[in-house]
């Protein structure tokens, strides 16, 4: 299937970025922004998806993740940055206005985008992650909670470093499809959660895994823990009040973990978010999990089309 992906690297800020891409794009193009455990290759159906409905893809590795190149200093990498890739991605693309769709923690730096260079956004739309004006704080979760464990400096890595990278990503993927938020108790770590006899989800391979193992065994987790994870004071966006002004669309799986955020269900079902993204649209998937663009695909993928085809211009 991924043999219609084409991959180039480009020299950015210093960095080698890798970016995966496909498709003509007579309708425009859509920049497609991972999270973590993920990887440009989570993106695989939807980029075949827009490319077919006529639209170019790019997908790429953040830096410090997959393919792309390592900041020497990770700690010195920040939000800012990841945003000053992409623009610099869209500049070499020749691309002077795109589509944004985003997963997990990359609805961040989709969000920047648009608030910071609104010229250059025609849409944005995020998956399993809304807008956040601030940092939901994590006090009200018990310290095993996962974000504060992966937060803590060398807690992750010891708790990585018990096993290969193969089956840290096969357990992340484990823990993170379920419907309850991964909390460890006192004297547990994180990948004590789902022990090696636990089954992948039914829509992941062992071809999938292996796909991810490799990009990982390439970059590490050094980074991804800093960015987001070890980050996540830094986050400010767009002064006091931010208003995205794009079509905004959020895509969330019913069986989500994140929905169980304290205050997350209140703040989505409440329109309270609609207050930073006056024009948003929200679709709920019965049965979806946080990875709901691998588990469901063609659903995600007609959502996908159908809300960039309601949003071309000749500007695109």
């Amino acid at each position: 299937m991924t043999d219609k992906i084409e991959h180039a690297h480009f020299d950015v800020n210093g960095l080698r970025l890798h970016v995966a891409h496909t498709g003509q794009g007579k309708l425009g193009t859509v920049l497609f922004l991972h999270g973590f455990p993920e990887i440009w290759y989570s993106w695989r159906h939807q980029m075949l998806a827009v490319a077919g409905a006529g639209f170019r893809a790019i997908a790429p590795d953040f830096r410090g993740y997959g393919l792309s190149g390592q900041p020497s200093v990770p700690e010195d990498s920040s939000w800012q940055d990841l945003v000053a890739d992409l623009i610099a991605i869209l500049d070499l693309f020749s691309i002077s206005k795109v589509h944004v769709v985003a997963k997990d923690f990359g609805a961040r730096p989709a969000y920047d985008l648009s608030l910071r260079h609104p010229d250059r956004v025609a849409t944005v739309a995020t998956l399993g992650v809304p807008f956040l004006a601030k940092v939901t704080p994590f006090i009200s979760l018990p310290e095993g909670f996962y974000i504060n464990r992966w937060r803590e400096p060398g807690r992750a890595e010891d708790d990585f470093g018990r096993f290969d990278v193969k089956r840290v990503v096969r357990t992340i993927y484990i823990l993170f499809s379920r419907s309850e938020i991964p909390i460890a108790e006192e004297g547990q770590e994180i990948l004590d959660l789902a022990d090696s006899s636990a089954p992948l989800p039914p829509w992941f391979t062992e071809a999938d895994l292996d796909a991810y193992a490799a990009l990982y065994q390439n970059s590490g987790f050094s980074f991804p823990l800093h960015m987001p994870y070890r980050s996540l004071n830094e986050l400010e966006t767009g002064g006091e009040d931010p208003k995205v002004e794009v079509p905004a669309m959020l895509v969330m799986g019913e069986k989500d973990y994140v929905l169980k955020f304290p205050g997350m269900e209140n703040y989505l079902k409440s329109g309270a978010v609609r207050h930073f993204v006056p024009d948003l649209e929200i679709v709920y998937v019965p049965e979806g999990c946080h990875f709901v663009q691998e588990q469901f695909p063609d659903q995600v993928n007609e959502l996908i089309v159908a809300f960039l085809k309601n949003h071309v211009s000749g500007n695109n």
